[in-house]
């Protein structure tokens, strides 16, 4: 489920839309977290399906470190890819706010973390990549480890209207993490090494 304070928008012709906030959200705030509305195929039930199903699939979802699918049933299918992004994904089945969201921004992720299968051109930001390859997560985990690592430590002192949706083994984790009492795990799991 993504963040309450978000609408989808239109955003230009080349990027179509996405999901903008509607207040701010300071860095540190979980800003989507998987939950039991979201749909999981496995790639057998893709293989099955209609050329129309898998071409909406290939759109609107991504793909988990089995290689299972994982198709959004809110807006948080419509998050955009920056390479300059403001929310990353965790180790745990949540995204965080890397830095602060300001009212009308839009969120986005770096699709790099999301075990694509096919590389695709980003958007010209002025980054040093351009493009988005299915083996990204090998190269800047380290980058998006310390990017969460700087951020970590503020998911209790914010507001986390998601908070009901993390379940209790994986918030007790996060609070071991943030007392020192573990280490955090890197993004680097949720890579897809293929079968």
């Amino acid at each position: 489920m993504i963040h309450p304070d978000t609408e989808l928008r239109f955003i230009n012709k080349a990027i179509g839309y996405g999901v903008v906030a509607t207040r701010d959200i300071p860095a540190g705030t979980i800003t989507w977290v998987l939950d039991a509305l979201d749909r999981e195929f496995t790639p057998s039930q893709y293989d099955q399906m209609p050329p129309i199903y898998k071409k909406l699939l290939d759109t609107y979802t991504y793909r988990n470190n089995k290689g299972h699918y994982i198709l959004c049933w809110d807006l948080g299918r419509y998050v955009n890819h920056s390479f300059k992004s403001n929310c990353l994904s965790t180790a745990y089945e949540f995204e965080i706010a890397i830095r602060d969201i300001k009212k009308g921004e839009q969120l986005t992720d770096d699709y790099g973390y999301l075990n694509l299968q096919e590389p695709f051109r980003g958007m010209d930001e002025g980054t040093e990549r351009k493009v988005v390859y299915p083996d990204d997560l090998l190269y800047y985990h380290q980058i998006w480890d310390a990017d969460i690592r700087k951020v970590f430590g503020l998911i209790p002192t914010r507001k986390q209207p998601l908070r009901p949706l993390v379940n209790e083994p994986t918030w007790k984790t996060v609070l071991e993490i943030i007392d020192g009492k573990k280490e955090m795990d890197s993004i680097l799991l949720n890579y897809y090494r293929g079968s």
